[in-house]
């Protein structure tokens, strides 16, 4: 008889095979859990999901916007696109500042840090710096650090093939100056970041730096660009900027600053060469002076930009103006007659004087001699207000309205102060303070037949129109004064011309330090030429000379060479046939 298989236990108790026991059956194998705990951890299930699902619903609803920009600020970058600037040209087209590329060394130092050694020594060499220093730029807790700007091509090649993780390069531009020293006052430099420091680079800042670009790419953690976006804002170029500086005759007027600067062992010196036609300014140069492609050691005296910035006390160059309101109100003519005899005046307490005693001299006279006493003399027929006038009218104790940085206004006191010894002192251009460029300035008021224009820095265009100041025949009348000063018995025939009708005066003063006069001397001159049809004015300044202190044989001279030279230059024709030039042995001494 076929035997049958055991029946399953059906309430999922295992049965003992030797005794069918089963084993639910026994007490420690039975579990024994409270309903309500099942329940709990169903509903912690529950709740952890519904959080979950919240969760969800925030991030990619509500802070979708934060998220991405988390995201892309890990990867996304802006990159600058530089706009390069301006070119700075003389009045003829010639380069005197440009833009070259350069780049700037950057790293990210947390990249950086795992590079070999050796490498880092080598990149340091190129950077020119030590390891020192180099660790202490890469110990920096920051992402992006600087390691070097400006560096030339071939050196940020080299550095490139380092191939140090971390190091990266940026396109930047550096300013080159091809004139160096000769231009360095007028065109001044700018600093690392490309913007102005001095000069017309600062002046023209608008016009010359134009206006940045910028994109959007993808990079990834090496630094490498993946992928390029967009373009946010395309750069635009700096306009190029034409100045009224002619560099032949910059050229002239530098060399020939420099030589008597060197051979009177001056403190300082400047120049200034104007055109008189324009107003345009044709040379500016100053010593000390330094070299604008090399910065490294500068000191204040070398950037001292002395024509514009500096002032002094113009001395006997101020005399052409006290004579010029007179002959103009019709209080003098050329041939009256003052007596100046015998050398001294005493005004109140004060005693001045002149250099020699003279006796009668006629106005002209008193030009040509250079004589104190005539000019105060003179002075004192006049209000000071009128003086006052004059004096301001021409520019004199007013802020320059020609646009260079740093120009100064000078000082001329009220008129309602004015005593009768400063009235007289003023009319020879002591107690009044002006500027080089002030000076030669108000000087178009002989040369341009008795108006005065606006100077410019840029190139004119269009002729511009005068103010009147005193009348065409008082300036024909003093143009025919001021060339007799360079005559041989006047104060300067060192600066005479030859081919050429020439004029100018004469200027010796004392310095002022503590508020105090010193022996220390300001010698100028400022002139014209030529005198038949007024082309230039050059107004030349020597600082303490040595030896020699008087405006006539240290001024004249630079005035001078840079007249002959510059008149060649613009091919001005000569108006005179004396060739052979006279120069007394012991030439007048104009009065202090």
């Amino acid at each position: 008889m076929t035997r049958m298989p055991p029946r399953p236990n059906l309430s999922g108790g295992r049965v003992a095979a030797s005794k069918g026991v089963a084993f639910s059956s026994n007490p420690i194998l039975q579990v024994k859990l409270p309903a309500w705990r099942s329940r709990f951890v169903l509903f912690v299930l529950f709740v952890a999901f519904v959080a979950l699902i919240l969760r969800a619903l925030w991030l990619q609803g509500v802070s979708t916007d934060f998220l991405q920009k988390q995201g892309a600020s890990r990867y996304a970058r802006t990159l600058e696109l530089p706009a390069t600037r301006g070119k700075i040209t003389d009045r003829n087209g010639q380069v005197l500042a440009s833009s070259v590329p350069v780049k700037a060394i950057w790293a990210i130092p947390e990249d950086v840090q795992a590079a070999p050694k050796d490498k880092l020594r080598e990149l340091a060499k190129l950077l020119e710096m030590s390891d020192a220093d180099l660790r202490k730029k890469l110990d920096s807790d920051r992402s992006f650090v600087y390691l070097k700007r400006q560096v030339e091509q071939d050196t940020t090649d080299k550095i490139v093939k380092l191939g140090i993780p971390g190091i990266e390069t940026r396109k930047e531009y550096k300013r080159f100056y091809p004139e160096g020293e000769v231009m360095a006052h007028v065109v001044g430099f700018t600093n690392i970041e490309d913007a102005g420091q001095d000069g017309m680079e600062l002046a023209a800042q608008k016009t010359l730096a134009g206006v940045t670009g910028s994109r959007r790419v993808i990079k990834d953690r090496l630094g490498r660009i993946v992928e390029d976006i967009e373009s946010i804002r395309d750069p635009h170029d700096g306009r190029d900027l034409t100045l009224s500086i002619d560099s032949k005759i910059q050229y002239i007027a530098f060399t020939q600053l420099k030589e008597a600067v060197d051979k009177f062992k001056a403190k300082a010196g400047g120049i200034i060469v104007v055109d008189a036609k324009t107003g345009e300014v044709l040379a500016l140069a100053n010593m000390p002076t330094y070299n604008p492609n090399d910065r490294s050691v500068l000191t204040g005296a070398q950037l001292r930009n002395r024509v514009v910035t500096d002032t002094f006390e113009p001395g006997s160059t101020l005399k052409p103006f006290t004579v010029a309101l007179a002959l103009d109100t019709k209080r003098v003519t050329p041939s009256t007659v003052f007596q100046t005899a015998p050398g001294k005046m005493t005004i109140g307490t004060a005693t001045i004087g002149d250099s020699h005693a003279h006796g009668p001299l006629t106005v002209a006279q008193i030009i040509e001699k250079s004589s104190n006493i005539g000019t105060a003399k003179i002075a004192l027929q006049m209000p000071p207000e009128e003086m006052w006038e004059m004096f301001t009218t021409v520019g004199f104790g007013q802020q320059p309205k020609f646009g260079f940085p740093g120009a100064v206004a000078g000082r001329v006191r009220p008129y309602k102060s004015w005593r009768p010894i400063e009235q007289a002192t003023m009319s020879y251009g002591h107690g009044i303070s002006v500027s080089l460029i002030q000076l030669a300035h108000a000087y178009l008021i002989f040369a341009r037949n008795g108006d005065i224009i606006p100077l410019s820095f840029t190139k004119v265009n269009d002729s511009p129109i005068g103010q009147r100041v005193i009348s065409e025949n008082t300036a024909l009348q003093m143009r025919r004064m001021l060339e007799t000063v360079v005559a041989p018995g006047g104060t300067a025939p060192q600066a005479q011309v030859p081919g050429y009708r020439v004029g100018g005066k004469t200027g010796t003063a004392y310095k002022i330090e503590g508020g105090k006069y010193v022996r220390k001397y300001v010698a100028s001159f400022s002139g014209i030429a030529p005198m038949s049809d007024p082309r230039l004015i050059i107004s030349v300044m020597i600082d303490e000379p040595q030896g020699q202190h008087y405006g006539g044989p240290v001024a004249g001279p630079v005035f001078a060479n840079v007249a002959a030279n510059a008149l060649r230059a613009l091919n001005v024709p000569p108006d005179s046939s004396v060739t052979n030039i006279i120069i007394p042995k012991e030439p007048l001494e104009e009065s202090m």
